[in-house]
């Protein structure tokens, strides 16, 4: 099984992905929307199966800072004011390697609500 410690970790605020890497030189680039919308904090997740709050309006979320807590987790600081939540090294680990059933699951739920990925105050028409 592969360690869900990385060696490196790097933001690329250009293209909006952090970028992990791990033993063995495999990377894995995962969209900070992507970290937003699944961030463990009580406040996205809730207090129990139920109460997860969608996400809306992430699409352009981007990252001011990236702190290491011990050697088990990173707190990421979002530049929508979000910082609760500590990414474990596992969970990121599982994010970066899930991502298409996540990303799945993400938009199948905007689309249940009527929701979008874009910020509020765009709209955009279909032609």
């Amino acid at each position: 099984m592969e360690s869900p410690i990385p060696t490196h970790v790097h933001y690329h605020k250009k293209n909006r992905l952090l970028e992990l890497t791990y033993p063995g030189d495999r990377h894995y680039r995962v969209p900070v929307e992507l970290l937003r919308v699944y961030s463990p904090s009580a406040e996205v997740r809730g207090h129990g199966a139920d109460t997860a709050v969608l996400q809306t309006g992430k699409r352009d979320v981007g990252l001011m800072d990236i702190s290491q807590v011990g050697h088990y987790a990173l707190k990421l600081h979002f530049d929508d004011g979000h910082d609760s939540g500590l990414y474990s090294y596992d969970y990121l680990l599982e994010l970066a390697t899930q991502q298409d059933a996540y990303w799945a699951k993400y938009l199948q739920a905007l689309s249940d609500a009527g929701a979008s990925r874009e910020p509020a105050g765009i709209q955009f028409k279909q032609l």
